[in-house]
């Protein structure tokens, strides 16, 4: 298997799923807005494996945008709702690897003393509650065409999660995988950070843009859709960029 990355990753002691335990859907506020065939693919995804899944309705926002911004009481309001919403759940399932990282790794820097905290450490990004958890690896799924493969900061870094996702995508029959030079590099987005520092972040936003053309791609197949809204939108509104579709990892793994 071709690995997804050559850093030191975070080493996670998983706890065991038992058949017929209800899994909680965290849709984020980005992907409920901007992405919602994410959110669908992923209903769509458990459901084939006989997942119970609950919705939460009084969900919001992770709080990782006043977090990353310096407004950590306003972060911590909204981990309170949080901890309303999802704190009765055993397990947490999210489309989104960079606010699964908030809510694992940063509500403990945000206020260690928070019930949210622990609440936080049940939450899980997709593939690696697929792969580490359930231990699923191949949906049988199809997929003919040239496919890269995108995992942000916080998946690879903070959850490790970037193995996962790369054995998601080598199991799906007819696809060819077309690594990334510099996978690891940031594509430049970083929630406020784009729009704090908008030239620096535009700068490594066509870093990326550069180096998924290299690839040679004619999709990218991604586990943070947050990303796909910054370079995304970069190679949109730029004509003279070859466009790539960008998708969710879970709608190609839907894919027959």
């Amino acid at each position: 298997m071709i690995r997804a990355l050559d850093q030191e990753v975070p080493k996670w002691n998983y706890p065991e799923y038992q058949k017929g335990e209800k899994v909680a859907l965290f849709i984020p506020c980005f992907i409920d807005q901007f992405f919602p065939s994410a959110g669908i693919a992923t209903v769509r995804l458990l459901e084939k494996l006989g997942i119970p899944l609950v919705f939460p309705t009084d969900q919001t926002c992770c709080g990782q945008p006043a977090f990353n911004s310096g407004y950590w009481d306003e972060a911590r309001k909204v981990m309170e709702q949080f901890e309303k919403a999802f704190g009765d759940q055993k397990w947490i399932v999210t489309p989104s690897s960079a606010c699964a990282a908030m809510a694992r790794v940063f509500f403990a820097e945000a206020d260690p003393d928070s019930k949210a905290v622990e609440t936080g450490k049940r939450v899980f990004e997709l593939s690696e509650f697929l792969v580490n958890i359930l231990h699923q690896t191949d949906f049988q799924a199809r997929f003919p065409g040239k496919v890269a493969l995108h995992v942000g900061c916080h998946g690879r870094r903070e959850l490790g999660m970037a193995d996962a996702a790369m054995t998601l995508l080598s199991n799906i029959k007819d696809l060819e995988f077309m690594p990334i030079p510099d996978v690891q590099d940031c594509c430049g987005f970083g929630g406020t950070f784009s729009v704090k520092m908008a030239g620096t972040s535009l700068a490594m936003g066509r870093k990326k843009i550069d180096n998924l053309l290299k690839s040679g791609a004619d999709f990218i197949a991604t586990t943070d859709l947050s990303c796909a809204m910054h370079f995304g939108g970069m190679m949109q509104k730029d004509p003279t960029i070859r466009k790539i579709d960008i998708l969710y990892l879970a709608e190609l793994l839907n894919h027959q």
